[in-house]
């Protein structure tokens, strides 16, 4: 019988187990802090996640179905969370789109405004990070980088924007370069969410 990731007997066995173990603590970490906004306001914590979503993001990704695979939802899902908003006057509907069918997200000054009041949730996680030192800071920010590139891969997490799947990221002899900004980088350089990013295609 295999053994669980999850029983503290197997926790000493492997390392990789207690990465798993230690980042199921942290979810839950985002949890507690997004429903302490979510409760006060009256919004759930997806609807938060949405209208925060919607003000760093350019239009084509506000839409119902990006939205879904953003956070890994179904579409009905996503569709009724957006009916909430929009019957709480939190967004704004555009269907100036040339698609009829569909329509582009955008925030009402009232949506604009939880946003600013809700985006700092997970604040106390980045004032714990802020005291760690650079060294281990970037460790953990290389391997966070490349495990969800990789969860990607194999299909888990359906959206990425990080510059491992972008067209315009090469890497030769160790060393990441952006085609794009026409530069070389360093670990610390590759986003998790780039605006420019651009899909690289399949061969």
């Amino acid at each position: 019988m295999n053994k669980s990731i999850f029983d503290p007997n197997t926790h000493q066995d492997q390392l990789s187990t207690k990465v798993i173990v230690g980042l199921e603590r942290i979810s839950e970490a985002f949890k507690v802090l997004l429903w302490e906004k979510a409760k006060v306001l009256g919004l759930s914590p997806i609807q938060i996640q949405i209208l925060i979503f919607i003000a760093y993001h350019k239009p084509e990704l506000c839409n119902v179905s990006h939205l879904a695979q953003e956070f890994n939802l179904t579409k009905p899902t996503v569709s009724d969370a957006v009916r909430v908003l929009n019957n709480k006057e939190c967004i704004v509907k555009d269907f100036s789109s040339s698609d009829n069918r569909s329509y582009t997200i955008l925030l009402s000054h009232k949506g604009q405004k939880i946003v600013e009041e809700t985006e700092n949730f997970a604040e106390p996680i980045k004032r714990q990070l802020d005291k760690t030192n650079d060294i281990s800071l970037n460790t953990l920010y290389t391997s966070l980088n490349k495990l969800i590139y990789q969860l990607n891969q194999i299909g888990i997490l359906t959206v990425q924007r990080t510059c491992y799947g972008c067209k315009f990221y090469d890497q030769t002899s160790k060393k990441h370069y952006c085609n794009l900004l026409d530069q070389e980088l360093v670990d610390h350089d590759i986003r998790l969410d780039c605006p420019e990013f651009q899909e690289k295609s399949v061969e």
